[in-house]
Order: structure tokens, then sequence, then C-alpha cells
């Protein structure tokens, strides 16, 4: 489980603090190294004070005017006096690698630590291995497992160092966490976002609802893999688990570990509600159900815009044409955006421009107009 309220470990990278006008310096790379070598051991008498889990720090980004084994000499030297210094007031170290810094995967950090032995542990930002590591995030989780003493949190995108908030960059985080269940990992998660501490309490609250809701899902996809008739029970509770804005990839997800056999997946959409329903919609491409046309067009007989709006989404890719256009006619009466039907430049033909045509002159008689999206849909095709 998530702790509420998990012991601290102390990060300590002090942008300004020993240097006014240099972010950050000086490193363990650094010319005056001892100056940071200082600063980390008492960090760790501080850490040793307040029983903190672990003393987090990185290696520094190599000076324009230093080679790099010189760097790489001075890092070891230096981790070295701080690895010393921690043994001998019980402290564990967190060594972090940095995208951009000297050391910045885990591969990197595993070759500093064959010099320095097994107490020098590793904190692990789940953004950066998305960032930079060649492996999965959930695989660089179980390579880095045995060696964790602390784990920072948050969303990022391929090769891009910038932290994110959960859902915002391209991390899968339901296998992120079960990995950590795997090997053992029971300390800190920490979220980490330098750049959101403006709005901190409400970022905090979504980072939480977003984790739990991550760590019930993990459970809940083992435990439909191991018995897929347990969706029956688990697809209506996915909403107060989950929250409204992450029931939909949730269900989803659900979905596509059941491998229900068509009958079974009509009975589920059958006797949903719409929101279950809405979501079976959305899976029908990854599932590719035998029976999934027939679902799509009880979606586009009901007077729910969701529903209609997902049967025109990639899933009404299988609607024979004369179906589909019926479909896409109903959405703008609807006023659904049409930006939300999928293959709508490939799809739109004459036939579909008469059928609009038709719809703008009933809307004039009345004195109403047509969405603006399906004006120029018009007058493209006519």
């Amino acid at each position: 489980m998530i702790p509420p309220f998990p012991y601290p470990t102390l990060f300590r990278s002090a942008r300004y603090l020993l240097d006014p006008r240099r972010k950050h310096s000086p490193t363990l790379l650094d010319d005056n190294a001892s100056k940071r070598v200082d600063f980390l051991k008492r960090a760790i008498d501080i850490a040793a004070d307040l029983n903190a889990e672990a003393v987090s720090f990185w290696a520094g980004v190599r000076p324009a005017d230093i080679d790099e084994q010189t760097s790489w000499d001075r890092l070891k030297s230096g981790c070295a006096q701080v690895a010393e210094h921690a043994e001998t007031r019980g402290v564990k170290l967190g060594f972090e690698p940095e995208p951009g810094m000297l050391v910045e995967s885990i591969d990197q950090w595993a070759e500093l630590k064959s010099s320095l032995g097994d107490g020098f542990g590793l904190t692990l930002d789940i953004g950066h291995c998305r960032a930079v590591e060649p492996y999965s995030v959930a695989d660089c989780v179980r390579r880095a497992g045995p060696h964790l003493v602390n784990v920072q949190i948050d969303d990022m995108r391929r090769g891009v160092h910038e932290h994110l908030e959960f859902g915002e960059g391209e991390i899968d985080f339901p296998p992120v966490l079960r990995a950590l269940k795997e090997v053992g990992y029971t300390g800190l998660v920490a979220v980490e976002l330098p750049r959101h501490s403006h709005a901190a309490p409400e970022v905090a609250a979504r980072s939480l609802t977003f984790l739990r809701a991550s760590e019930w899902l993990a459970e809940a996809v083992d435990r439909v893999r191991g018995d897929p008739g347990s969706i029956g029970a688990l697809f209506p509770a996915v909403g107060r688990h989950t929250g409204r804005a992450l029931a939909d990839s949730a269900r989803v997800r659900l979905l596509q570990a059941s491998g229900l056999p068509d009958d079974e997946l009509v009975a589920l959409y059958r006797y949903g509600d719409n929101d279950e329903k809405r979501a079976i919609l959305l899976a029908l491409p990854a599932l590719r159900a035998v029976q999934g046309t027939d679902l799509l067009r009880d979606a586009l007989r009901s007077n729910d815009s969701r529903l209609v709006a997902a049967a025109l989404g990639p899933a009404g890719e299988d609607l024979p044409d004369a179906e589909w256009r019926q479909g896409v006619l109903k959405g703008v009466f609807m006023g659904l955006p049409l930006a939300g039907v999928h293959g709508l430049n490939e799809r739109a033909d004459a036939e579909l421009g008469r059928m609009l045509d038709g719809l703008r002159k009933e809307r004039e008689a009345a004195g109403r107009t047509m969405p603006a999206d399906a004006v120029s849909l018009l007058e493209r095709l006519v």
C-alpha cells in the first residue's frame, strides 16, 4: 500500500546555497569539490538526527574544461568520502542518475557502485527511466530493485527531461507500481514536481488520487488475468476506485486483460450502465470482438452523446458506410465535434454531403444554424 505519511528522505541539491551565482555549484566534479563533500556530510548528520530513510544526491554536470576521466576520478573520490561518513552515521545513501549529468543511467550508477561497495544505494526517478533509459520503466525498476533506497515518481516523455503531472507524459504506471511490489520495495515513493509548488495542495491531492487508482488497477488487472469472470464485479467498481477522469482507461485495461469471449463481452455491455458501455466501445478496436458492430449499432440508437461519440471513434471503422453516415449525421444533430469522428476525411463522401445539406435546410427553416465544423465539411463535399 502507498503510505499516507511516509518517513522522510533528505534530498540535498543546494541549487544556489554553496555558490549564489552558479546553480548546483560546486559539484563533486569541480575543482573545489570538497565544499560539496562537506555539505553532503552535514546533510548525513542531519539525516541521522532525523532518522531519515536516506540521503539522496547526484553527480553534477561535467565542467567543460575537465576531461571525462578526471571527472570520474573526482566523482569516485568524493562519493567514497561521503559513503564512509554515511556508514559511520548509519545513514543510507541513494545516488540518483540524472539526465544530462555525468551519471545519468542505471548502468553508469552500477559502474560507480562497483568501486564503492554494497552500501552505495540508488535513488530512482521513475520519470528519468522514460526520458533516457533504453529499458521499459517497469524493467528499470526490476533492474534497480535490490539497490533501491529512495524512489521519486513523476511522468515524462521520451527524450525530454521535464517533470510532468501524472497522465501528461507517456508512462504506464500500473506496471511500474506492480514492479515496485515485485522487487519488495517498501520505502518512500515521493512525487517530484519541482515546477508545481505554486499549486502544491491541489497537485498533491491529484497525485495521490492517481497513484491510489493506479495501485488498485494494477491489482485488479492481476485478478482479472487469473480469473476473467471477476471482471463482472470489478467493472462497475472502477469509478469508485479511480475517479471519473481515469475510469475509461482503467476499464479498457481490465477488458484487455480479461480476454472475454464475445458472448460474455456482450452481456457485460447489455447489463452495464452507460459509463461501462462507453468503455467497452472504446476497447473494441483492441478486442476485435466479432459482435462489436452490433454494440456500435446499439450505441448509435441511444440518446447518450457519450455513447454516440465512442461509436464514431476508432471502433466505428467497422461500421458499414451507410450506418456510419447515419451516425455522423446524428453526431452533428447532437452537436458532437466532428474532430472526434475517426476516419472522417477518408470516409466522407458526396452522399454524406447530401445528408448534411438536408439537415442544414431543416435547421434554416427552423431558424437555427449548423455547427461551424459541419458547415466546413459540407462546403468541402458539395
